[in-house]
């Protein structure tokens, strides 16, 4: 992780910790350069990426604000670190259903650019909130970048271990939505009527230097998902 990413993080854990609300004013920029001993460009990199994230706001002449109003319980849709945090104060566990070295299908070769013949991990994993069902997952992660996956590292979470023990950086994502009614398979899974509502959520999660190396389908359970998008907008 680079320097401007962990002044980010130390930056919002203050945020969390310090229970700050939409409006809060944070410490000027020179403040923050002292604290971290860091160049006043790595502090404004460190911004412009809270920016991004939806945590801060900055006013020109006026300084830095607090932005995120958070709402329990709602996971982010935008988000490229897999949605555990957003609920981290719920009870969060996953039933792994099929974990596997496979050839990938068609429809993973292409969105993860890579050869029918190459390797992938499938993952199928139901997901649980306070013991509820909250979705199903199936997901292909290219081999080559993700090398290793056991259950007990997919029944936690993967994208925590995708940082932390290998070390890779994960950098922008494309998301595809469709709303749909879930089929016999899907019920039974999720606990819900056949034909029930469903969203499902299409991935695919890019490192830093673009490369693909998950291409996930997540269908959510209606009753248990609440969802929020944060945007910024800039005028010309």
């Amino acid at each position: 992780m680079l320097k401007y990413q962990q002044i980010a993080n130390e930056i919002e854990k203050y945020i969390e910790e310090h229970a700050l609300q939409q409006g809060d004013k944070l410490p000027v920029l020179e403040t923050l350069m002292t604290h971290f001993e860091a160049s006043k460009s790595t502090i404004i990199k460190s911004l412009d990426l809270l920016e991004k994230k939806g945590v801060v706001f900055q006013v020109r002449g006026s300084g830095i604000f607090v932005r995120r109003h958070k709402r329990k319980g709602y996971i982010s849709l935008l988000s490229n670190q897999g949605f555990k945090k957003d609920l981290e104060d719920f009870n969060v566990t996953s039933e792994v259903i099929e974990l596997e070295v496979r050839k990938p299908t068609e429809e993973a070769a292409l969105n993860l650019n890579i050869e029918p013949g190459d390797d992938v991990y499938y993952v199928k994993r139901v997901r649980y909130i306070n013991g509820q069902t909250l979705c199903l997952e199936e997901s292909f992660y290219n081999k080559s970048i993700i090398t290793y996956l056991n259950t007990e590292i997919v029944s936690e979470s993967i994208f925590n271990y995708i940082r932390d023990a290998l070390g890779l950086k994960v950098g922008f994502s494309d998301i595809y939505l469709q709303v749909d009614k879930l089929n016999g398979e899907e019920a039974n899974y999720l606990g819900l009527p056949n034909r029930s509502p469903k969203l499902c959520v299409e991935t695919i999660f890019h490192l830093t230097n673009g490369q693909p190396f998950d291409f996930s389908k997540i269908t959510y359970n209606y009753q248990q998902s609440q969802f929020f998008i944060q945007a910024n907008s800039h005028f010309l």
